[in-house]
């Protein structure tokens, strides 16, 4: 089935066009400062690598964009729109009556609508993005993905807060976690590897790029995740401050005059390696100025709140037979790596130091020394790829 998979910002559409009969990426881009001005659209295939600068007032035009790109005579992938078989959306957060896939209607829509604070910072991005297909192609099913599915299976010891019972069935205040495409296919994919069934093995993924999550997977299923009921929960991140005691909202509100959306923003936006390294935060910088002090600190924090999640899964888990590192992070520094699973072996987990920094990017590769107990893969993930599976398989079960 030939899907087309969207990723909607506030100002981005990210797109891959798929084959899902054998994974292949037909077409591939994204288009940047929607409604910003000075709008543009990336565009590559096998044989064409185009940029094209658009006015782009909203969604629907960088739909349409695309749309007039992967159609066009020259550059084009396909003939018509028609030869799109569905669309596949990824929704990160729509609340907890949404964990699978679901084709979307207008009921739908409104819905998500209604569920925007669950996820405010993506949620807008991704309706806009099922309205502009809706509009431009309503005949073609629009499947919603959710970043949170592969988190359902968590027990509700691990998912609920010791908060009011009120808050929870009123508020529908939980863990519900992220970047579970991730998680699922990287797991997946490790048990391939491994030559075993998935649901013999006891996995942990670190999913770690600008946003990062670690996922506790026991015979196939999710147990538990790091990020919690916002992505701000869970690990140090380019600019998320990870767990911290909430106090600390209220101490900095007193103290600063700022009010707590003031606050949590900055906690999002402008804390993690970016407060500790006065504003950098991309981690070949940081990667390269490891003897710089306070780089060295940054990196350490980051390491060892990445460590203790991995000592608290294989405790929940009641061991581990693999590690997997996989996104823009995990996959490419080789320094985190080691800081992360360096005095690692009473649980058996261990790393070759020259695999580790002689891996080739973009590749799968094992890493394990040959006396570890644990496997240790790099994994590049592949978030669009099970997006246009379940959208298939969606689509599919109506049919």
């Amino acid at each position: 089935m030939k899907i087309l998979v969207i990723n909607a910002g506030s100002s981005t559409l990210k797109f891959q066009f798929l084959n899902t009969e054998n994974g292949d990426v037909i077409a591939k881009g994204n288009v940047e400062r929607i409604g910003e001005g000075k709008s543009f659209l990336k565009y590559k295939t096998k044989t064409a690598n185009e940029t094209f600068n658009e006015k782009i007032d909203n969604h629907r035009d960088a739909m349409k964009a695309v749309i007039k790109a992967i159609t066009d005579k020259n550059i084009g992938v396909i003939k018509s729109i028609d030869e799109i078989e569905a669309f596949g959306h990824r929704v990160v957060n729509a609340g907890d009556k949404f964990f699978d896939p679901v084709i979307v209607n207008k009921k739908i829509l409104s819905q998500f609508k209604k569920n925007i604070d669950f996820s405010p910072l993506h949620m807008p991005g991704a309706i806009a993005g099922v309205e502009a297909c809706l509009a431009l192609a309503p005949n073609i099913p629009s499947v919603c993905v959710f970043d949170t599915g592969f988190h359902k299976t968590m027990p509700e010891y691990a998912f609920r807060y010791a908060i009011k019972e009120e808050y929870y069935k009123k508020y529908k205040v939980r863990k519900y976690g992220a970047h579970g495409t991730s998680h699922y296919f990287v797991a997946r994919e490790c048990a391939r590897l491994m030559k075993e069934d998935e649901s013999k093995l006891k996995i942990v993924t670190c999913h770690l790029g600008s946003g990062a999550s670690l996922a506790a997977v026991n015979h196939g299923k999710c147990v538990d995740t790091s990020m919690g009921f916002t992505p701000l929960e869970g690990i140090i991140m380019n600019t998320r401050s990870g767990d911290l005691d909430p106090s600390v909202v209220e101490f900095l509100c007193n103290k600063t005059g700022k009010n707590v959306s003031e606050i949590v923003r900055e906690l999002n936006k402008e804390s993690g390696l970016y407060a500790l390294n006065n504003g950098v935060a991309d981690m070949r910088e940081l990667e390269n100025n490891y003897h710089d002090k306070n780089v060295k600190l940054a990196l350490d924090m980051y390491a060892y709140r990445v460590k203790k999640y991995i000592g608290s899964y294989v405790a929940a888990m009641n061991g581990i037979d693999a590690l997997v590192f996989t996104a823009g992070i995990g996959e490419n520094t080789p320094i985190l790596r080691k800081l992360i699973t360096d005095d690692m072996d009473y649980f058996g987990i261990k790393v070759d130091n020259d695999k580790n920094y002689g891996a080739k990017r973009g590749e799968n590769v094992e890493i394990s020394a040959k006396d570890s107990k644990v496997k240790v893969f790099i994994i590049p993930t592949n978030e669009e790829l099970v997006i246009a599976e379940k959208t298939e398989e969606m689509v599919n079960s109506k049919n």
